[in-house]
């Protein structure tokens, strides 16, 4: 199962501190839906869970509610579709939560928001009909579709009300509201009660934060090695063009054992030709004598 379907599961399975939340969430449910409609007061989902919830939400609420329900089988899945059968039962849904289903721009009703957690429970059901989250260890992006242009306004007050900071945008006549700040998402995931969805997204961040730090590094260290492996072929030169051109001799006896021991062993580090000299020398030391080493070959060559 994808990222998203593990966290609109978890979802649709945490519990509700109190009814007027569980009403808050039908509601945020249905209008993310587009479940507004007297006509045809429906849900359509690749989630089965979500539309469980659709349906085990709904009959809590309004007692003898008939549905119909169907499954349409796709490429990777199936879409599931559950649809409140009676008119009546539509009408009367519908009027509990201040709408006829003919609105021509669909609003947030405050007035089925009444405690301070209906806001999350609302954003929970929103989420779970028209939301979405990528793969973390691939991207950071949460999304929420919204019907309607009045709505996602709504939307966005309501959620900068819970310190949400979403931005909005029109992508193909759909308004969009969306998160890219990992932080942000792995709050909002708390909020709507995916627990272990935002938790899950912290440790993707962690590990994807450990393994750019060690790739960092890796280039560095390979990057080191490249300079130390040109830097070694060039003191080789210099030291065969002196001894092709009358021979080490020529050089002063500090310098001699160096470039003696540099012809012998092309493979050691400036630190271990340090170690392998009598007496040793630092570092710095045998690169200084490096440098005046392949000074001298060049002015051998000139």
């Amino acid at each position: 199962m994808s990222f998203c379907s593990d966290v609109k599961k978890e979802i649709s399975a945490s519990p509700l501190p109190h009814a007027c939340c569980r009403r808050a969430f039908a509601y945020g449910l249905m209008q993310g839906a587009h479940a507004f409609d007297l006509n045809e007061m429906s849900i359509q989902t690749e989630h089965r869970a979500v539309a469980a919830a659709y349906a085990a939400v709904i009959t809590a609420l309004f007692e003898d509610v008939s549905f119909l329900e169907q499954t349409t089988p796709r490429k990777n899945g199936a879409y599931y579709t559950v649809s409140v059968a009676d008119e009546a039962d539509r009408f009367a849904i519908l009027d509990s939560f201040g709408h006829t289903g003919r609105e021509p721009n669909l609003r947030l009703n405050r007035a089925n928001l009444d405690c301070d957690m209906c806001g999350a429970a609302y954003l929970r059901g929103m989420f779970l009909a028209c939301g979405a989250v990528s793969e973390p260890e691939s991207a950071y992006h949460l999304e929420m579709s919204v019907p309607t242009h009045k709505l996602c306004g709504d939307l966005l007050t309501l959620l900068g009300e819970n310190e949400m900071a979403f931005k909005s945008i029109v992508r193909k006549g759909c308004n969009v509201l969306y998160l890219k700040d990992k932080d942000c998402i792995a709050d909002f995931l708390a909020m709507i009660g995916a627990q272990s969805g935002s938790l899950h997204l912290y440790q993707a961040m962690v590990f994807k934060d450990i393994r750019n730090k060690i790739n960092r590094q890796m280039n560095c260290e390979s990057a080191n090695m490249d300079k130390t492996v040109a830097a070694a072929a060039d003191q080789l030169r210099a030291v065969s063009r002196i001894a092709e051109h009358g021979g080490l001799s020529q050089l002063p006896d500090d310098l001699r054992e160096l470039a003696a021991l540099r012809l012998e062993h092309p493979e050691y580090s400036l630190r271990e030709l340090g170690e392998a000299l009598d007496p040793p020398l630092s570092r710095s030391g045998v690169n200084h004598r490096l440098r005046r080493i392949t000074v001298f070959a060049q002015e051998l060559a000139d």
